[in-house]
């Protein structure tokens, strides 16, 4: 008996066939997540790192003005600092972020952020009243000297 293979039998087996390249990207994927994960926990660069300690910190409190502008107050004297006038984009964003968990936790814009320096070079902005954190190298040098720039101000 002579079998003979129909062009239909012989599409069938070729469309059955799956692609190699989508398991060797699958694999790619969870390689890469394993070892980013053992270079974080590794190095305790991860979210549950401890801070450094602060070299210096200070509490402020960011006012909006009816014209635009930002004021910020010292958190401990009540003295304005400065007005920022225009965009302040960064500024304006990383606030905006933190207090978005503060109103939706019932908790006003009247209590004092910290920023603080830490003596491996890091600066961070922390809302004591949630618990939130935003380390600000993350945002490259410029928007770090956004906030650092706050730490050596006397007040007007």
């Amino acid at each position: 008996m002579n079998q003979m293979h129909s062009p239909a039998m012989t599409h069938k087996a070729s469309t059955d066939h799956f692609p190699h390249w989508v398991l060797y990207c699958a694999a790619g994927i969870i390689a890469f997540s394993l070892i980013s994960v053992g270079l974080i926990r590794i190095t305790g660069n991860g979210p549950d790192q401890r801070m450094a300690a602060s070299t210096v910190q200070r509490s402020l409190v960011f006012q909006d003005q009816k014209d635009g502008g930002v004021r910020v107050v010292d958190g401990v004297t009540g003295k304005t600092l400065t007005v920022l006038q225009g965009e302040q984009g960064f500024v304006r964003g990383t606030l905006r972020a933190l207090t978005r968990e503060r109103y939706s936790r019932g908790i006003g814009s009247e209590l004092p952020f910290d920023v603080i320096a830490r003596v491996d070079g890091r600066v961070t902005l922390v809302d004591p009243s949630t618990g939130y954190r935003i380390d600000l190298e993350s945002f490259g040098p410029s928007n770090v000297a956004e906030f650092s720039r706050f730490l050596g101000m006397q007040a007007e």
